[in-house]
């Protein structure tokens, strides 16, 4: 393993995790990976932009059917086979990017199981960002102009599809705090967010020391 500081961002939909991974991004001077992985996925494995964005932390059918089948973890694939579930092969090329970015700089990942994804990494902080579901849907409503019924049942349907994702190729479970090293609820604003993880990343003496 390498000095690098890898730090992952799971998040509520509509909670301001991207946000909280900007501004830490700012504060750190690392980049931030969140849909940029679906361009370097792209490229890297030759499965089209379109595919990897139709599958990107979304069930399918045939996916919801492979969970009813007890389908096996993420750890159980082989990158790029072409015998490989679609869902799966768009996973695993997710997966070998996020590998090689954290093999070489330190940065933030958004999303795509990559606290699972790097378990076996020393130099990772695992973060959740949550908060309460009035704001999310004060969120939406603002963002998209939708009604308050229709916001609720969007994070509702969103949590659902992420918690899905990651359940099925972690062994992990989505949500869960034991699962992380911190967890944050962004009520407390986005800033004082990224200052707070900013602060843990520095003194986390298990980890980083």
């Amino acid at each position: 393993m390498n000095d690098n500081l890898i730090i992952t961002i799971g998040r509520q939909y509509a909670s301001g995790g991207h946000e909280i991974a900007k501004e830490l991004s700012k504060l750190l001077g690392i980049k931030m990976y969140d849909k940029e992985l679906i361009d370097l996925a792209s490229k890297e494995s030759g499965i089209s932009e379109e595919v990897l964005k139709a599958y990107d932390e979304k069930p399918t059918s045939s996916f919801l059917y492979s969970l009813s089948l007890g389908a096996y973890s993420f750890e159980h694939t082989v990158a790029g086979s072409p015998t490989m579930p679609l869902i799966d092969r768009v996973f695993a090329a997710q997966a070998d990017i996020i590998r090689k970015i954290a093999d070489k700089e330190s940065c933030i990942f958004v999303g795509r199981c990559a606290n699972s994804i790097l378990k076996d990494y020393n130099n990772v902080l695992s973060v959740f960002i949550h908060t309460d579901t009035d704001r999310r849907i004060n969120r939406v409503c603002e963002f998209s102009g939708c009604s308050r019924a229709q916001a609720s049942e969007e994070i509702r349907k969103a949590d659902k599809k992420r918690a899905n994702y990651y359940n099925y190729f972690s062994d992990l479970k989505w949500g869960n705090a034991t699962m992380y090293d911190l967890c944050l609820d962004s009520r407390i604003g986005f800033d004082n967010a990224a200052q707070l993880i900013k602060f843990f990343a520095e003194h986390h003496n298990k980890k980083f020391d």
